[in-house]
């Protein structure tokens, strides 16, 4: 169980600040550089503040130990549609397999958080079935 908990932690500490931190900090500090990932791909300016938010309300939702299991499910889900659809973007538009790339790793390690989640769920729910 604690190895479970550990390679949850690593991977999802690491979505937490890839995917929420990171794009979260550009509207403070860097306002200039908030839809440069979305413009090039022809994406209105609206939308990247949008994928920001969802994106930083996903994150924290990971990170949060006791809530919903249903809210979890959805900001996982959230989360892997939002990187679908970027990978999606980049094969449409530029082509850059780099960009493609950087989406499909990071969808891997979104992966191994929600599997070591629903290990470690699982791992709780029978302990307290068999006591």
């Amino acid at each position: 169980m604690k190895k479970y908990k550990i390679i949850f932690w690593i991977a999802t500490i690491i979505i937490f600040l890839w995917e929420g931190l990171m794009p979260l900090s550009t509207i403070v500090f860097a306002p200039e550089y908030v839809n440069a990932g979305t413009k090039p791909l022809g994406y209105p300016d609206y939308f990247a503040y949008a994928l920001i938010i969802f994106k930083g309300l996903g994150t924290i939702a990971l990170i949060i130990p006791n809530l919903h299991p249903k809210l979890k499910e959805w900001a996982y889900a959230g989360l892997t549609f939002n990187l679908i659809f970027a990978v999606i973007s980049h094969i449409a538009v530029d082509k850059n397999i780099g960009y493609i790339l950087m989406p499909v790793v990071v969808g891997i390690i979104l992966a191994v958080s929600y599997i070591y989640n629903q290990k470690i769920r699982t791992h709780g729910e029978n302990r307290l079935q068999n006591h």
